[in-house]
């Protein structure tokens, strides 16, 4: 199998220019670009572990230098999205990536890892695409194999709502084998922010309750330690 490459699509988690509206739903700006900042940080890290080649996709241009802190470290090489809507700038990433398996992703999943986009890439091996499903429609990775006949399955796809992922597979050809990975939780508003916290809480409140002893290195990370890989 030829080197994958694995296409982030992220913006900078700068208020008015990312997360707008997670920060409306939150009533607050700077929380939210605290919780964008950690999902950043988070994906990055995942994606750059692994035998592929990661490429960020951002916008707007002006930001292609940008570090964002450190987050955007200088070998990641970055690319413009380019105009348009969500499925001209996936397409432009579909077109400029060279043939051999190509994985999209974004970066509001918390809980995405190095081992999830190994799963992706093996699935690939054995599949024509991979679907990692988000639980209100969309997806937090795609991937397909390009070859020099793949059409761009983004277009007439109804975006930001319950037929996303639907509408991707269904611009497949009707002959392709199709992986779908577990699914995971994106963080669009303060209703999913709500909701992953929840889930994490009660799972650190288990793992506590599950301890034979309180040594403090046998406790989980909190929430943005977790988030950021602090313990």
């Amino acid at each position: 199998m030829k080197r994958p490459q694995i296409l982030i699509f992220a913006k900078p988690p700068r208020i008015g220019l990312s997360k707008t509206r997670l920060a409306k739903s939150l009533g607050s700006s700077v929380a939210a670009r605290r919780i964008a900042t950690a999902l950043q940080a988070k994906t990055v890290r995942a994606s750059l572990r692994g035998p592929w080649e990661t490429i960020l996709y951002t916008a707007p241009d002006r930001e292609l230098d940008n570090s964002v802190g450190g987050i955007w470290p200088a070998q990641l090489e970055r690319r413009s999205q380019g105009p348009g809507h969500l499925g001209d700038r996936l397409s432009k990433g579909l077109r400029e990536a060279p043939a051999g398996p190509v994985l999209f992703i974004g970066s509001d999943a918390p809980d995405i890892s190095t081992a999830l986009l190994r799963q992706a890439v093996r699935a690939l091996s054995r599949h024509d695409a991979v679907f990692g499903p988000a639980p209100d429609g969309g997806f937090w990775l795609f991937g397909l194999n390009k070859t020099a006949r793949t059409k761009s399955p983004f277009y007439g796809v109804r975006w930001s709502g319950p037929h996303a992922m639907e509408d991707v597979w269904a611009n497949l050809p009707e002959t392709s084998k199709v992986a779908v990975l577990p699914q995971l939780i994106d963080i669009d508003d303060a209703k999913d922010w709500d909701i992953w916290h929840g889930r994490h809480d009660a799972e650190v409140e288990a793992h506590k309750d599950a301890q034979t002893h309180t040594a403090p290195a046998n406790q989980k990370p909190g929430l943005f330690s977790r988030l950021f890989g602090r313990n």
